[in-house]
């Protein structure tokens, strides 16, 4: 490290503070972004050694100029230079032990990505706390962008902290890291530092402390570095050694290398032809000189200062000096050097690129094809598709093409579009299975991610001819249980069990588990879907009896089988489903996984409807307020079940994360159903009936989800006085317990059943009617477990039977109210309660609270003259020119002083009271 750190305080305080933050528990990611030399890894230097005196453990791993040739290279490069007890951490993580040299395994079924993901938090979380600095992200390949952003956002607890460095000068327009940094400066965990030009009073002390200097001297490399550290190292060692200063800054390095003997200078030259960094016994080789010679020419590059000693190798002691050695080679003694590496290198990523540089297309294209399977088995497969993209684009000039790939074209062109789809670019793997000869493998694969694109109609297209080309019973058995799956929600419903069913004949006579559980799993929807519950269960058992032998497809059936039985309410067995489910995710690293995902928050809604209110919260701190993704946004929604329920500060501030994702239908529904909630909780219907509005334009008609929908917007409208819209809200709910979204009739559950009769009694409120009985029946219907709903309905329920003279009872059904708002801790429902309570005089001596005259205010006796003539809030407050919310308070206050909770009630009691003219 050269010289004292100059005129970077500010810039260091401020990943100071992201380190301290990590250390108290709280993640953080810090982005350092300026001009190559301008001091970024000298800043992140000074951090890793001021982590190691605070006890962090400190990962350092370098992107390479190779780009998306090797896949997680800086974690792999973190790993090795790793101190021995994080290394020994990582060998309990074997996903992990795939990027490290020599080690290999099968390709696994899929989900590797989110499976090294997984391992990765793990391997954070023995070793905390710790320092992960990534170099040079502008080179980062594709997959190590996706760790970047999976850590900023999934990181939240931990103590961890993050920093990437990056150049500024090389991001280009469309450079692929620009859209990456964008996306993360957002995020409020996200430090982002960038090192500008030094001033010419701190340059001046900087180079004052690289050595002595004379104050003219000083003065011209002050002048010629123009900010940049690196630039006044390099003028201030060229003036050291007596040359003269070079305009221009290539040739102000060069000037450096080319002081060097020529063994040095081959020795450089070779060098820079591996990359940034390159290990001593293949430097030898490919550098050709005895070993004696080589040593020397090494130990005289080391001692300028051109190349540093890392581990067993050396490394450029900047990248630009590396690209400008690279660039002043000549074309023949460049292909020379790379067709060197090539016959010693075993890598196949680096074998492909090096092939490639020295124009020998056969080994290219081998190389490729390797790489990409090597790729595909460390869980990268968007490196996997670009290695087979380039093989495809050297197809037609390799001789013998098919023996060199040991595969033909067609299925290295499926490998391809698999990897490109698996990478989450489902439009390219579209684009890739359209152009291919249509086998039935072929037609069912592009089948299945149309139906992911959400082309549900060329979905079934296609998958229909997938059915029509099989030729042997395994592929028949996958096209027809695709095809029934890309017909469940549409106007074919009615074939899907036939299809479903015949599908699972041909997996089991073909020893196909993958597709006999598919098969089971979409026949199971479509039998519960009308209703048969029974055969739905059997199904869904029948597709847990054992293993498939591909864990997503484990997952998801685990997924089914827990989610059948919550939607029935048997909350115990769906618990301990969704825990092994979740476990069989955590052993495999799968917990980011789709049905690792959904497993997590099934088990937060048991949770939550068991009452288990803390559990719940715990899970909830997990699943993360800061989101970015559409996946995320559904999953940080349902935190806000307990949050909006417990009445947290955190709401609103995840509130304004899920906000721009309302545009997808069930991000809206979950978030914007509780914000309506939330809304409702503090007093402003209108609002709470806005979101209910929006989410039922977006959600399918007949939806089961539309009925919880409908439930809360009768609230607002009792709540705002008016019977507008609550017979369309009703009919709503209606449509989706009698038809369901396909219109071949609907089918709920329990909780289901329990907010349609919800629907039923808000009805009859917003109408100012109480009915007793209804409300009993909704109290009921909750009480299969559901602690919270059925707290809710008892509040309603005491209002009823209050209303209706039985004061013992209410107050009966109130306390029972009280005591679970309590328990869960349930802030808001707890206040109404206590508000209701006051109002109703409860634990006063028995009867009706006789009201004189004298205790309403003239503003109220005003008001309660129009109540009873049945105007709503808006329409007494045009008419006596005050706001609709001092209305609203005068309402409330007028049914505390009379002892009721309806307005209906309150003109009654007037009129029996002789209130009223």
């Amino acid at each position: 490290m050269n010289g004292l750190l100059v005129g970077r305080s500010a810039e260091l305080a401020g990943l100071l503070r992201a380190l301290s933050s990590a250390a108290d528990g709280v993640a953080g990611v810090a982005l350092v972004g300026g001009d190559a030399g301008i001091g970024k890894t000298r800043l992140a230097a000074e951090l890793a050694a001021e982590a190691r005196t605070r006890g962090f453990n400190v990962l350092v791993g370098q992107c390479a100029e190779l780009g998306d040739a090797l896949p997680y290279l800086p974690l792999a490069d973190a790993l090795r230079g790793a101190e021995p007890a994080v290394r020994e951490a990582a060998a309990a993580h074997p996903m992990l032990g795939q990027l490290l040299p020599g080690t290999e395994s099968a390709p696994s079924a899929g989900l590797t990505q989110q499976r090294l993901f997984g391992s990765l938090l793990g391997l954070l979380a023995d070793v905390q706390p710790v320092l992960f600095v990534i170099e040079d992200l502008h080179w980062a390949d594709r997959s190590t962008r996706d760790l970047l952003v999976f850590l900023s956002r999934m990181l939240q607890s931990e103590r961890v902290c993050v920093v990437g460095t990056y150049r500024t000068d090389d991001l280009h327009r469309r450079h692929p890291l620009r859209p990456v940094l964008a996306e993360l400066k957002r995020l409020p965990t996200v430090t982002s530092v960038e090192l500008g030009p030094l001033g010419a009073g701190e340059m001046a002390d900087y180079v004052a402390t690289l050595g002595e200097i004379d104050a003219q001297s000083l003065g011209l490399v002050v002048s010629r570095a123009d900010g940049n550290p690196f630039y006044a190292e390099e003028l201030h060692a060229a003036m050291a050694e007596g040359d003269s200063l070079p305009d221009e800054l290539a040739s102000l390095l060069l000037s450096r290398v080319e002081v060097l003997s020529e063994a040095g200078q081959q020795v450089l030259r070779a060098a820079a032809v591996a990359g940034r960094r390159v290990e001593d016994d293949l430097l030898r080789e490919v550098s050709g000189l005895p070993l004696a010679e080589f040593e020397e020419a090494v130990r005289e590059i080391v001692s300028r200062g051109l190349l540093k000693v890392r581990g067993h190798g050396y490394a450029f002691r900047h990248a630009l000096l590396q690209e400008a050695v690279y660039t002043d080679l000549l074309p023949g003694e460049r292909t020379r050097l790379h067709a060197a590496f090539a016959r010693l290198l075993t890598s196949p990523a680096e074998l492909a690129h090096h092939h490639l540089a020295s124009h020998d297309l056969a080994g290219a294209f081998a190389a490729s094809i390797e790489a990409g399977r090597a790729a595909e088995r460390v869980g990268a497969p968007a490196e996997a598709h670009s290695h087979y993209d380039r093989a495809l684009s050297l197809w037609e000039r390799v001789d013998d093409a098919a023996r060199l790939a040991g595969t033909s074209r067609a299925e290295l062109a499926f490998r391809s579009a698999v990897m490109a789809a698996d990478s989450g670019d489902k439009h390219r793997a579209v684009a890739q299975l359209r152009v291919l000869p249509q086998t039935s493998e072929v037609s069912e694969r592009l089948a299945y991610y149309l139906y992911e694109t959400d082309d549900e109609a060329a979905a079934a297209e296609v998958a229909e001819r997938a059915v029509e080309s099989a030729d042997e019973p395994a592929a028949l058995s996958r096209a027809m249980a695709t095809h029934a799956r890309t017909l469940l929600w549409g106007p074919r419903h009615q074939e899907v069990e036939e299809l479903a069913t015949k599908a699972l004949e041909l997996a089991r006579t073909a020893g196909a588990r993958d597709a006999e559980v598919g098969a089971l799993l979409t026949l199971a929807t479509s039998v519960e879907l009308r209703g048969d519950m029974h055969r739905a269960h059997e199904l869904v058992e029948k597709a847990m009896a054992g293993p498939t032998g591909d864990l997503a497809m484990d997952l998801r059936a685990r997924f089914h089988h827990a989610r059948i039985h919550y939607e029935q309410g048997v909350l115990e067995h769906a618990a301990e489903v969704a825990d092994d489910g979740i476990r069989l995710a955590s052993d495999a690293g799968l917990m980011w996984s789709t049905y690792g995902t959904d497993l997590r928050f099934l088990r937060f809604l048991i949770h939550y409807v068991a009452g288990e209110w803390d559990a719940a919260e715990t899970m909830a701190a997990g699943f993360g307020a800061r989101v970015g993704t559409v996946p995320e946004a559904i999953l940080s929604s349902f935190a806000l079940f307990v949050e909006v329920a417990r009445g947290l500060p955190v709401v609103e501030s995840r509130l304004s994360w899920l906000r721009p994702f309302w545009s997808d239908p069930l991000a809206s529904y979950m978030s914007r159903g509780l914000a309506a909630e939330h809304a409702l909780w503090h007093g402003d219907p209108a609002t709470a009936l806005d979101h209910v509005r929006a989410v039922l334009a977006a959600q399918v008609p007949g939806d089961s989800g539309n009925v919880r929908m409908a439930a809360i917007g009768l609230w607002a409208l009792a709540e705002l006085g008016t019977t507008e819209g609550a017979d369309e809200l009703r009919a709503q709910a209606r449509l989706a317990v009698e038809s369901g979204p396909t219109g071949a009739g609907g089918h709920l559950g329990p909780e289901g059943r329990a907010w349609a009769l919800r629907v039923e009694a808000e009805w009859h409120r917003v109408h100012g009617r109480l009915d007793v009985e209804l409300c009993r029946r909704v109290t009921e219907a909750f009480g299969y477990g559901f602690v919270y709903e059925a707290a809710r309905a008892r509040w309603r329920l005491a209002e009823a039977l209050l209303a209706a003279g039985e004061r013992h009872a209410a107050q009966a059904e109130w306390e029972q109210a009280r005591e679970a708002a309590g328990k869960l801790r349930a802030v808001p429902l707890e206040s109404a309660l206590l508000d209701f309570g006051r109002r109703a005089r409860f634990g006063s001596s028995g009867g009706q609270t006789s009201v004189p005259q004298g205790e309403l205010t003239a503003r109220e006796a005003e008001v309660l003259r129009l109540v009873a003539e049945g105007l709503t809030n808006r329409e007494i407050a045009e008419r006596l020119f005050i706001a609709q919310k001092t209305v609203s308070v005068h309402v409330s206050n007028i049914l505390g002083k009379l002892g009721v909770s309806t307005r209906t009630q309150a003109a009654a009691t007037a009129r029996r009271l002789g209130l009223l003219p």
